[in-house]
């Protein structure tokens, strides 16, 4: 057996045992995540992909690792703004804290599946048809340019996905503890936190639309992409309750994000005539989150700023 293929089974392994570790231990909780415990957590999520980027550097080398981080860097930043729309998910449906983490947990093993499908079909096509990545950075240039002056969705009630769900899918009228099924008179039946799970899925996949081809633009090699994707998302729960009651902190992020998608799409653009260096893609992210956060915070540091920027 290769080591490329250990590398893929043991990767996979460890990301299953690490799920089925925090459902574990948070099911023993049997409470809601502490601001300081999502903290911790995200700092173990961090430094894990960090190891992780280690070990990439070992075995494939100093390009793969920068490719990783990279793309690790672009999908984390961009799993920030997804925040946003996952706490008005979880504000509409009225999801009780304690499951909010059970549907995070569930809806990555989700994303493992979808967004292994949309990886290996996307980098067949780019490398069959190199022209696509061009309609990829069209594409995120387009996604940037709507990001940075437009208005994002707050409505979910306006939702064509809910009103087909609620029309299709037999649902109880409320939540049963944190199970997604329940039988009623003999007939078993979805629990409102199914649906929940259902729109936090599509919605990864809406998601993934834009993270995946921006990483396309680092490299097409699909164990990078793939494992920077995962790693990037299995902090996103953690990330999640860290950030939830903190988001409208975060005033010039999606600006910033905007300016990061608007670049990677340029840089695919360009990829044929002049090819933008890989480090140089990571300098300017970093540069680009650096300065928008600390703008963010500054300007919402206390009341006074608040009042002077409105």
């Amino acid at each position: 057996m290769s080591t490329s293929l250990w590398f893929w089974i043991a990767f996979h392994v460890g990301v299953f045992i690490a799920l089925a570790v925090d459902l574990f231990q948070f099911k023993r909780r049997d409470r809601e995540l502490s601001m300081r415990a999502a903290a911790h957590r995200t700092a173990i999520w961090v430094v894990v992909s960090l190891v992780f980027n280690v070990l990439v550097l070992r075995i494939k080398g100093v390009d793969s690792a920068v490719d990783f981080f990279t793309g690790y860097l672009i999908e984390y930043s961009l799993s920030v703004d997804n925040i946003f729309v996952f706490v008005l998910i979880f504000a509409y449906f009225k999801v009780p804290a304690i499951s909010q983490h059970r549907v995070l947990v569930w809806g990555i093993v989700g994303a493992l599946v979808m967004r292994g499908i949309m990886i290996f079909l996307g980098v067949t096509l780019v490398e069959r048809f190199h022209f696509i990545i061009y309609i990829f950075g069209l594409f995120l240039l387009v996604t940037a340019v709507r990001m940075g002056f437009g208005k994002p969705e707050t409505d979910l009630g306006q939702s064509k996905l809910l009103r087909l769900c609620r029309k299709l899918l037999p649902v109880t009228p409320e939540y049963r503890d944190g199970h997604f099924t329940a039988r009623v008179d003999g007939r078993l039946l979805l629990t409102p936190l199914a649906l929940v799970l259902l729109v936090i899925d599509v919605m990864d996949l809406v998601f993934a639309l834009d993270s995946i081809p921006a990483v396309f633009a680092i490299t097409t090699d699909r164990f990078i992409v793939y494992t920077s994707n995962i790693c990037a998302i299995l902090g996103l729960r953690s990330l999640y309750f860290l950030l939830a009651n903190a988001m409208t902190r975060f005033v010039y992020l999606r600006h910033g994000l905007a300016v990061i998608l608007g670049f990677v799409g340029v840089k695919m653009l360009l990829s044929r005539y002049l090819p933008i260096p890989n480090y140089l893609s990571l300098l300017v992210i970093v540069l680009v989150l650096a300065v928008t956060i600390s703008l963010s915070v500054f300007a919402t540091g206390n009341p006074s700023r608040r009042s002077l920027r409105n």
